[in-house]
């Protein structure tokens, strides 16, 4: 959420850095709401001081054995003004903080201008593309031969955009969230998080997801509950309404978790395969950081999330997203995007994203410096550490043989067991 003395006090700013969004966003709407909302506020200033006053008068009045009748009438029609005007004030408020919610946040002054994700600006690459001495399948194509992922079955289970990960499959899976998990904790000083796999509504407003993306999430029906679209919501929302000390910032936290997208709006899209899936599992990556050190941090998680792919041995670059591609939440984002040999193409394995403020006002988050210092708002980062199953859907085309097995990363083997490769297995 923007800071709403910003928007009065830099308006035309505020509105110019949301146009490179390439959205148009009118204040004018939440100004004149703003605008009625100091104006009633005064005239219930105003009825309290009355009230007041009125009742020094009567306690006067009193003491003298005077007539008092007309001023307790006087009393009762003022307070039964001000409870009116008060429940005035309040649909106000929720107008405002309503709209305030459904804003986006500013595009940092270092993110590219852009239109379109085409003008995405590339930072490194890592590797190089593998080469094959023959025509490379689809993930799917691998996983099916070797009797590893069955996507028909999944679709019996649960419907489309779902998979089943059979044998090697499952411990492939497993064996990159439990790597994962040890990097980040073991080597890199995150705290590993388990959190609930369900949000209340506070949850998601925090991290931004609702009210503006709310088809895109699964709601448990009769309940105020969520399905998580990614641990970022229960990871952020840990320090909700908290202040926290800023010697101990920052706070780097990893999680596990299944998440849950209806992907709405996407429909035709990466239909096969593990690429853009109902139900996926991630490893997460959220900071709290003081806010003149979390460009810093946004490295920092950038670098972590990268060494994760250079240990699988995966050619991949990264690329810093413009201001028409970045997310509601993100003043910036890196995008790491592994290379995929079947489709020549990257595809987004990690999106590292930097809030400054933005969440933790929605969220309430803050930190004091010293015990009688100014409260201020945290920065919120957040990134995948990476997601799952599109690793597991690039490690299979990236390391099929020509005989339709695939070898094992080193990394991974002693998380399965020392399996240097998959061969095909007998059928479910």
């Amino acid at each position: 959420m923007l800071d709403i003395k910003l928007i009065l006090e830099k308006r035309e700013e505020v509105e110019a850095r949301l146009a490179t969004r390439g959205v148009k966003i009118d204040l004018d709407e939440l100004l004149n709401l703003i605008n009625q909302r100091k104006a009633l506020q005064k005239e219930v200033d105003d009825l309290r001081f009355r009230h007041n006053q009125a009742s020094k008068q009567i306690g006067r009045l009193k003491q003298q054995k005077e007539e008092v009748t007309f001023l307790i009438e006087e009393m009762r029609r003022i307070s039964e003004e001000i409870a009116s005007k008060e429940e005035r004030l309040n649909e106000l408020e929720e107008k405002i903080k309503d709209l305030l919610l459904r804003i986006p946040n500013l595009p940092h002054e270092s993110v590219p201008l852009g239109s379109s994700s085409a003008e995405n600006v590339e930072i490194r690459r890592f590797g190089q593309p593998p080469e094959f001495s023959f025509e490379p399948s689809p993930h799917w194509e691998v996983g099916r031969k070797l009797a590893i992922l069955d996507f028909e079955r999944a679709a019996k289970l649960a419907g489309s955009r779902f998979a089943v990960y059979v044998g090697a499959g499952a411990r492939l899976e497993r064996a990159l969230i439990q790597f994962m998990l040890d990097f980040h904790t073991k080597e890199r000083g995150y705290r590993e998080i388990l959190p609930p796999f369900i949000a209340n509504e506070m949850s998601l407003l925090g991290t931004g997801n609702l009210p503006k993306f709310e088809r895109d999430l699964f709601k448990l029906k009769g309940k105020k509950w969520y399905l998580i679209p990614t641990a970022e919501v229960p990871l952020t929302n840990l320090y909700r309404d908290e202040i926290l000390p800023a010697e101990k910032l920052p706070q780097r936290l990893v999680a596990y978790t299944p998440c849950f997208r209806s992907e709405a709006g996407s429909y035709g899209k990466d239909i096969r395969g593990l690429i853009r899936q109902h139900q996926f599992n991630k490893v997460e990556l959220v900071s709290f950081t003081l806010p003149e050190n979390s460009m810093e941090e946004l490295e920092k998680m950038t670098a972590d999330a990268e060494e994760v792919l250079k240990r699988l041995g995966l050619h991949y670059r990264v690329v810093a997203l413009c201001t028409a591609d970045l997310g509601f939440a993100s003043a910036k984002t890196y995008d790491l995007e592994i290379w995929f040999p079947e489709q020549k193409k990257y595809r987004e394995v990690s999106s590292v994203t930097n809030c400054l403020d933005f969440q933790a006002r929605r969220a309430n988050i803050r930190f004091r410096r010293e015990p009688k210092a100014k409260l201020e708002f945290v920065h919120t980062l957040n990134g995948s550490g990476v997601a799952i199953g599109r690793t597991v859907a690039a490690l299979l085309e990236s390391y099929q043989q020509a005989d339709g097995s695939v070898f094992i990363p080193e990394v991974l083997r002693p998380y399965m067991n020392g399996l240097e490769k998959i061969e095909p297995e007998s059928p479910l």
